[in-house]
């Protein structure tokens, strides 16, 4: 049987209800990984919407570490549904390699009576002993690429979708994210300056915008992004809208085709959450971003 290496972060998988009623990530890896015969690595026992970019940084080492490893043949993470989609593209950009690499989790806790975390590992367990190259998210029975993975539901069992985003991921070589906080900036009717302002004379990196439509915000946030971009801090411009790429192809100084021509970045079909992670890893590497997304 191939030798399989699980990797525990926490989440709702590793949940128990405590005395209160409110669930926290108790559960060892070692206890998750009791029937699907893995070697496991206690990495964290968190949910994962506190998950951040130093922890992606020493997680992306232990994984490769282990995939280095010539006695493993693949790599299973269990995290928490919240953010799994960002790990899942920041393990692709920066763990490539010709063995499976599988995050799973679950919607139910540990200690629910019907628990839905055992049957994910199980198959967690089968495709990474598959010898299948690639990060995948494996839940609810369906196997989902890391590239536009996103959470779909926040309690059915099928709790994950593909958004199928054109391209390729690039496969860069492993670089501190954590020096290259990236923050997500939600534009709404009437959104004004103020969270652009603040980003600006923060220690911000870079932006995603999460527009409306097909790239979209009103006049005074729009300024501000303007000003953003003459002072040099990258902005990619996503959407709130489910389905569909952001376009760019509005005037007006709320519009995506004019903060374009002053730089900002099409974020295509990436959705903000993998858009922030791809632009740190750009920022980390010292990419242009705008080679990381596709045209």
């Amino acid at each position: 049987m191939t030798r399989i290496a699980l990797i525990a972060t926490g989440g709702t998988i590793a949940c128990t209800t405590v005395a209160d009623g409110s669930l926290v990530p108790t559960v060892s890896g070692a206890a998750l990984a009791a029937d699907i015969d893995a070697e496991v690595v206690e990495f964290r026992q968190l949910d994962s919407s506190s998950i951040t970019l130093a922890d992606l940084d020493e997680l992306i080492a232990v994984v490769n570490s282990q995939m280095a490893r010539e006695d493993i043949g693949g790599v299973i993470i269990t995290h928490g549904t919240d953010s799994m989609e960002e790990t899942a593209l920041a393990l692709e950009i920066f763990c490539s390699g010709a063995k499976p690499i599988v995050l799973t989790g679950a919607q139910r806790a540990y200690d629910h009576p019907a628990a839905d975390g055992p049957t994910n590992l199980r198959d967690a367990r089968e495709l990474a002993a598959s010898g299948r190259p690639g990060v995948y998210l494996c839940f609810g029975g369906a196997i989902i690429p890391a590239r536009g993975a996103r959470k779909r539901h926040t309690s059915d069992l099928r709790g994950f979708e593909s958004l199928a985003v054109p391209g390729s991921t690039p496969r860069l070589s492993p670089a501190p994210l954590a020096p290259h906080p990236v923050e997500i900036i939600p534009a709404y009717p009437g959104a004004g300056r103020l969270l652009v302002d603040a980003a600006v004379a923060s220690s911000t990196a870079g932006l995603i915008v999460e527009a409306m439509g097909s790239g979209n915000m009103g006049e005074d946030i729009g300024l501000a992004l303007a000003d953003a971009l003459r002072a040099g801090l990258p902005v990619v411009i996503s959407t709130r809208t489910p389905y569909g790429p952001t376009a760019l192809a509005y005037g007006g100084d709320g519009g995506g085709a004019s903060l374009g021509k002053l730089g900002a970045i099409n974020a295509g079909s990436f959705r903000p959450s993998q858009a922030r992670i791809l632009l740190a890893a750009a920022l980390a590497t010292g990419t242009d971003p705008a080679e990381l997304f596709p045209h």
